[in-house]
């Protein structure tokens, strides 16, 4: 006669582990569910990150289907339009593209210390239905001017 201990003791258990025990089907429909889990994520960061940015004439040209719209516009600060409020921390100016005809930006933030008037901006934003962009992010674009000098000095060693 045995009792169930010494026959425990004689007999080890075989532990298997989670990943042993479940089946490849499972196994394989677990790691596609994971896979487009994270292919999904990427799409969505990346469609995010990947916005053009439209002119003023451009959304201008859009019509009432700018309104309300998210976009990232770009610009030329008009000489003269901007106005700093640093009790509200907000900022007022005049973007205009290639044809000259401004549209009035609100920006309330930090404003980058390269922004001036003349400087090229890229806003993000929505337009209003009173015609005012305003602004959730402003950019301020590189000097093109600090290109052309360099080449110019390379060009007169030659």
């Amino acid at each position: 006669m045995t009792d169930g201990i010494s026959d425990r003791l004689a007999q080890p258990e075989h532990r298997q582990s989670r990943w042993a025990a479940l089946p490849p089907k499972r196994f394989l429909l677990v790691a596609a569910i994971a896979l487009g889990a994270l292919a999904y994520l990427g799409f969505v960061a990346f469609r995010g990150a990947a916005m053009y940015y439209v002119t003023v004439d451009e959304l201008r040209a859009r019509g009432d289907g700018a309104f309300e719209e998210q976009v990232r516009l770009a610009g030329k600060v008009v000489d003269g339009s901007a106005e700093k409020d640093s009790a509200t921390n907000t900022l007022r100016f005049a973007m205009a593209s290639e044809s000259g005809a401004p549209l009035p930006v609100v920006y309330r933030g930090a404003v980058p210390d390269a922004f001036k008037q003349g400087a090229e901006v890229v806003v993000d934003g929505r337009l209003t239905r009173s015609g005012t962009f305003e602004a959730d992010k402003l950019l301020v674009k590189c000097p093109s001017k600090y290109e052309a000098e360099g080449s110019t000095a390379a060009e007169g060693e030659d």
